[in-house]
């Protein structure tokens, strides 16, 4: 009785994708020195990539859950003291940041208008002058200080973003670059064969189009995650300048408020 092989009984689909595995990485080995160092290049590309990825996603994503956060505690309390001791532990939320920089520049502010007002003031229209000059000069610098606090957090909430941004514009032409290497190297060899059929034609195509689909996977994951950072990223600078306007107004209440009875003895 002949006995049936076993190889019958083997999944079409699991040979298959092995097989073309195993194609990929023998075509990998058997480049050419150019192909394989552009492949090297793309590879570190790639990694890094991902490593930002993964890091800024894990940023932006606490960055705004801390920011919904904050924002519920701000218009909740409305005590800018005992907003600073309970957002003390949101270290990712710039916009919580942005506050506690804005609460030690009030504080500093106002030891220096305590000391100040402590001084007698000069009699006569300058010295009637003085209050309003010295509150426009005191939210000036709170804003130039908000600002620069601002302008601090995009610039952390942005940093390495750029790097994908320069994947995606350049992995599909380093690897176009390493495609065209690789057909050249090709055509060279068919040349010094004298033989231009599909059988030597096409293993040299196919390995150096292995370089062009390296660029593509390189940059497609980074061009979707740069585009998707930005955003978030705008929408962040966006709760900023609209945090920065509720806080300067907020503080011009409650400062100049609190200025003004300290003055009159009420």
């Amino acid at each position: 009785m002949t006995s049936i092989p076993l190889i019958s009984q083997i999944p079409v689909g699991a040979s298959t994708m092995g097989a073309f595995g195993h194609d990929i990485v023998q075509m990998v080995l058997q480049a050419g020195l150019m192909v394989k160092f552009v492949l090297w290049i793309l590879f570190l590309f790639s990694v890094i990539s991902w490593a930002i990825i993964f890091f800024k996603f894990r940023q932006l994503y606490k960055a705004k859950q801390e920011t919904a956060r904050f924002l519920k505690l701000f218009w909740e309390k409305r005590d800018l003291k005992r907003i600073y001791q309970l957002c003390e532990d949101l270290k990712y939320s710039p916009v919580a940041l942005l506050f506690r920089t804005g609460y030690s520049e009030v504080n500093r502010i106002w030891r220096i208008q305590s000391s100040l007002d402590s001084e007698p003031e000069p009699p006569g229209p300058e010295g009637e002058e003085q209050p309003m000059r010295s509150q426009k000069a005191v939210m000036d610098n709170l804003e130039r200080s908000l600002r620069r606090a601002t302008i601090g957090q995009i610039n952390r909430l942005e940093k390495a973003v750029s790097f994908l941004a320069t994947t995606g514009n350049t992995a599909p032409f380093i690897g176009l670059f390493g495609t065209v290497w690789g057909i050249m190297e090709s055509f060279r060899g068919i040349g010094l064969k004298g033989s231009a059929n599909l059988a030597v034609v096409a293993p040299g195509i196919s390995e150096a189009l292995i370089a062009t689909a390296a660029g593509l996977a390189a940059a497609i994951p980074a061009v979707v995650a740069f585009n998707y950072f930005s955003n978030k990223a705008s929408a962040l600078s966006a709760e900023m300048d609209i945090f920065t306007s509720d806080f300067l107004s907020m503080v011009e209440r409650q400062f100049f408020k609190k200025q003004m009875f300290t003055k009159t003895g009420h």
